[in-house]
């Protein structure tokens, strides 16, 4: 294994444990505000959050473009001159801002899709559910020529029976909660896809930046169409929501991004996919709530997949 691979599957791993933790968050500050108000202030303070990152990258790949002209005798203007140049900078803009308004409408289905069907049905339903990205990602693969090897498949299998032993604690049925996490599930699969279609192509930090704001935006609609928001109560839930916007938004969001980049989508989705046993640790640690040995076992059965995904191929002689 490489170090890139390396690299990238730590950063994915980063990614998932943050997110395993925003469960904690996300059920907590449920008890403050509603659905589309939690998510259109927590992606809201999660595009902020980005701005100055965005502003400090840009200022550094200035000065060491101006090395770089300075070291090479090239005047700075030529740089702007060469039509090629601008051509592809125009490229670049418009995948820009086609790839994050599309990750954040889809992130806006999801998450919201997600939220809202959490108040209809269990949270093991919930997480086992929208953990379904899992095997939802490499059949979308398969339409688009994109194939995954036998390993990878198995280790699918595997992820999936431990996130079955893992959240399903009754008999599994399809309710009117059920149905809306799985939505979740799908569009984060297709959220998936195209993170790792855009990311070689754009800055993954200007991405992730226009998606929270897509995201916020219409989750802002939602809002104020389908809810009453009151001050008083995002001000209570300050602290859920801080660290739904920073952490998981701002920083999860990002190193998704960053990492999936040259990542096969459905390797990327089992690592991610280990946020499902991580809230279980933290409900386990910062809510007290107890891991049975059923749950263990699917813990184990989840970190056996991701080590399966992540083995070398054998080399053809």
């Amino acid at each position: 294994m490489n170090k890139f691979v390396v690299r990238q599957s730590c950063l994915l791993f980063l990614t998932a444990l943050i997110w395993g933790v925003a469960f904690v968050a996300q059920s907590v500050g449920m008890d403050y505000v509603e659905p589309f108000t939690f998510n259109a202030v927590r992606c809201t303070i999660g595009g902020i959050v980005l701005i100055p990152c965005i502003g400090v990258l840009a200022i550094w790949k200035r000065n060491k473009n101006h090395i770089l002209s300075d070291k090479n005798n090239i005047k700075s203007d030529e740089w702007t001159t060469d039509k090629t140049e601008n051509l592809k900078r125009i490229k670049k803009r418009k995948d820009l801002i086609i790839g994050g308004s599309a990750c954040g409408v889809l992130l806006f289905i999801s998450s919201n899709f997600q939220q809202v069907g959490i108040q209809y049905t269990t949270a093991g339903k919930a997480g086992f559910i929208t953990a379904l990205y899992i095997v939802i990602v490499p059949v979308i693969g398969i339409f688009l020529h994109r194939r995954s090897g036998v390993k990878i498949w198995i280790g699918v299998v595997i992820a999936l029976f431990g996130l079955y032993l893992l959240c399903i604690q009754e008999n599994f049925t399809l309710g009117k909660g059920d149905g809306l996490v799985l939505v979740c599930a799908v569009t984060f699969s297709f959220h998936i896809m195209v993170v790792d279609y855009f990311s070689p192509k754009v800055d993954g930090i200007k991405m992730s930046c226009i998606q929270f704001f897509v995201c916020g935006i219409l989750s802002s609609v939602c809002m104020f169409l389908f809810e009453n928001p009151q001050i008083s109560q995002i001000l209570s839930a300050y602290i859920p929501i801080l660290y739904a916007g920073v952490m998981s938004c701002g920083i999860a969001y990002t190193l998704q991004i960053i990492a999936q980049e040259g990542m096969n989508p459905t390797v990327a989705s089992l690592i991610l996919s280990m946020e499902a046993v991580v809230s279980v640790l933290a409900g386990w640690i910062l809510l007290n709530e107890a891991l049975s040995a059923r749950e263990l076992t699917g813990c184990a059965f989840m970190f056996a997949a991701i080590i399966l995904a992540q083995l070398p191929q054998r080399q053809k002689v």
